[in-house]
């Protein structure tokens, strides 16, 4: 509705993860390298832990990106990660383009072995992805700490990435899974956007979707937005979206604290 309105090429504050709408705060951009140096430096196990709507998956494209580019990476990546040991074994070598051959565990283990070993022969590197980690069972974490003991002389098989929400911060911390804990050589926790993170970000995003200076959030409007969302990147695209609505009913340029209380209303009803 308000797209044409305000001449956009596109909704600004939509929650698909698009790399292209990535807005790189100080905390992402450090996350971001923590990424880099734990794949390119090949340490194995690394771990990205954040809130619910904090930016990781979009974050986690806009690195595939990069590793697209750069041309020696092979990825599998899970996000559906509430499965057994045996179906997450067949997921990872579905996500790298196999066909499992076996259903029992120690078959599809040796497969994904001979897989890893003729990719890294022809100078491939390969990285598995999961995403919302926290919902792993231990028999699959542990599983998962096994695939980590692949390989050669000189390297491991396979790089892990393991991101979820805090809970899973917790779940490592358990006496049990110590031996996975100590293979996490990469470990960072992506903040929330600040007052002046969260203004950069609205406008990121407005000029990203092809504003020209239309609409614009007002200061005591942002300072709304970042009261509520608490710099929740997925919150703030929700309400920006709500309150851009109310904007164009009034058919105004200006977003205003109005139109952002306005927007908070509707969004607790949907939570009440």
């Amino acid at each position: 509705m308000y797209q044409s309105f305000y001449g956009l090429a596109e909704l600004p504050f939509h929650i698909t993860p698009d790399p292209k709408f990535l807005y790189l705060s100080p905390t992402h951009q450090e996350a971001l390298q923590h990424l880099k140096f734990g794949v390119f430096e090949k340490k194995g196990f690394i771990v990205l832990i954040g809130e619910v709507g904090c930016g990781k998956t979009t974050l986690c494209r806009h690195f595939l990106n990069d590793l697209e580019k750069d041309g020696r990476f092979d990825t599998a990546l899970i996000l559906n990660p509430s499965v057994n040991e045996t179906q997450m074994l067949r997921a990872i070598l579905t996500e790298l383009g196999e066909t499992p051959q076996h259903h029992e565990q120690p078959d599809l283990i040796g497969q994904i072995n001979r897989v890893l070993l003729d990719r890294i022969e022809r100078g491939r590197e390969i990285l598995l992805i999961i995403d919302e980690a926290q919902n792993l069972s231990f028999d699959v974490l542990e599983q998962i700490r096994l695939l980590s003991n692949l390989e050669t002389d000189k390297q491991k098989l396979l790089q892990i990435l393991l991101m979820g929400q805090p809970e899973l911060k917790d779940i490592l911390k358990r006496p049990e899974l110590r031996q996975l804990r100590q293979r996490v050589l990469v470990h960072y926790e992506l903040d929330q956007l600040t007052r002046t993170d969260l203004t950069h970000y609205v406008q990121h995003r407005l000029t990203r979707s092809g504003s020209q200076g239309r609409p614009y959030f007002t200061k005591w409007a942002l300072r709304a937005v970042f009261g509520y969302s608490k710099g929740i990147p997925r919150i703030v695209n929700n309400l920006c979206d709500k309150a851009l609505l109310a904007a164009f009913i009034r058919e105004s340029d200006e977003v205003s604290w109005w139109d952002v209380r306005r927007a908070i209303k509707d969004l607790r009803k949907l939570t009440e």
